[in-house]
């Protein structure tokens, strides 16, 4: 339950869109570290950890079916040689001793005839689909929750727009991790299949980096704007909020890579579904980032309205706000 206090809906310029100057300027005067401390607690208190959490959960059933159904779709289209790329790609990112398993679900629809690659096209992509559509609606209570909005968006309304949010910021998402988490085995693996020469290797290892983080902002900015129920500024105001998710998301992944491959043992205690474990991991980290970006986006938002405190008042220090406190003449008070 959220005990956070409501960020009121900033009014807006005349350019309709506060500015990224104006963003910058308030941080400044507030202090970034201030800033900073004031949006952890409100992720804290809004229960941001929990909706991170059940925000894992569904992303990281989106993941696996997405994976099958691109296999299964190259299949289909008999397009031999990028199957093969996505099954390399998936062995090489795919963490511990479950390598063969991986490979064997990707590359087992090529063996079973084109009827069966439809049905894992169609199948894994309508799981993926309302598996990420649902993971989407979580967000926005998430969000909701840290920006002290009480109520959600009627369902229909709610889920349309988790829809829409899968198919535009849901495959900018896809691309931008594809390009940075796995750009450097996708790479590789077409050159394998396709015999790429060096300048095109060099010009893929350059390039995918600048255009996996546009993606990657452009995702961010797009459910930073559109997934609370509230009126957002502009998109240059949550520019701010959107970098650090990126840049924080980015840091801990690649802590987590790092801590996959190097700690001892990490393989051999999980065995089989190491895997699994390390996208567990992952996809709770990329919620923890995703909503501590909207933290300090809302937290931003309520300095520059002369709200820095992000609590709800509690007079009586019974860990129930005030305002919802069912014993308001308590001697306490």
């Amino acid at each position: 339950m959220s005990s956070v206090r409501a960020v009121p809906e900033t009014e807006l310029v005349s350019s309709d869109e506060l500015s990224a100057d104006d963003a910058w300027h308030a941080a400044r005067h507030h202090g970034m570290g201030h800033l900073v401390r004031g949006a952890f607690v409100r992720f804290r208190y809004g229960d941001g950890f929990s909706h991170a959490r059940a925000f894992a959960m569904q992303l990281a059933l989106a993941t696996v079916p997405l994976i099958i159904a691109g296999a299964g779709l190259a299949n289909a289209l008999g397009a031999e040689s990028f199957a093969e790329v996505v099954a390399r790609t998936v062995v090489v990112v795919s963490p511990g001793n479950n390598d063969a398993l991986v490979a064997d679900a990707v590359q087992g629809g090529s063996e079973e005839g084109s009827e069966r690659a439809e049905v894992v096209v169609a199948l894994g992509l309508a799981t993926a689909f309302a598996a990420a559509t649902s993971a989407f609606a979580q967000l926005e209570r998430g969000a909701n929750r840290i920006y002290g909005t009480k109520r959600d968006r009627p369902a229909l309304r709610k889920y349309l727009r988790a829809a829409l949010l899968t198919a535009t910021a849901g495959v900018a998402m896809a691309v931008g991790l594809l390009l940075i988490v796995a750009g450097e085995p996708f790479g590789d693996a077409l050159e394998d299949a396709y015999s790429w020469g060096d300048p095109v290797e060099t010009v893929w290892d350059v390039a995918r980096w600048p255009l996996g983080l546009a993606a990657l902002l452009v995702a961010v900015t797009l459910l930073f704007r559109f997934a609370p129920r509230r009126r957002q500024p502009g998109p240059t105001w949550l520019a701010l909020g959107a970098s650090v998710t990126v840049l924080v998301w980015l840091v801990v992944s690649g802590l987590l890579a790092l801590y996959v491959g190097v700690a001892p043992g990490f393989g051999d205690t999980y065995g089989p579904l190491t895997a699994v474990m390390a996208l567990l991991l992952w996809a709770n980290l990329t919620g923890m980032a995703l909503l501590f970006g909207f933290a300090l986006a809302a937290q931003l938002e309520a300095v520059r309205a002369q709200i820095p405190d992000p609590l709800l008042p509690d007079s009586d220090d019974d860990g129930i706000p005030d305002a919802l406190d069912e014993h308001p003449e308590s001697p306490s008070r």
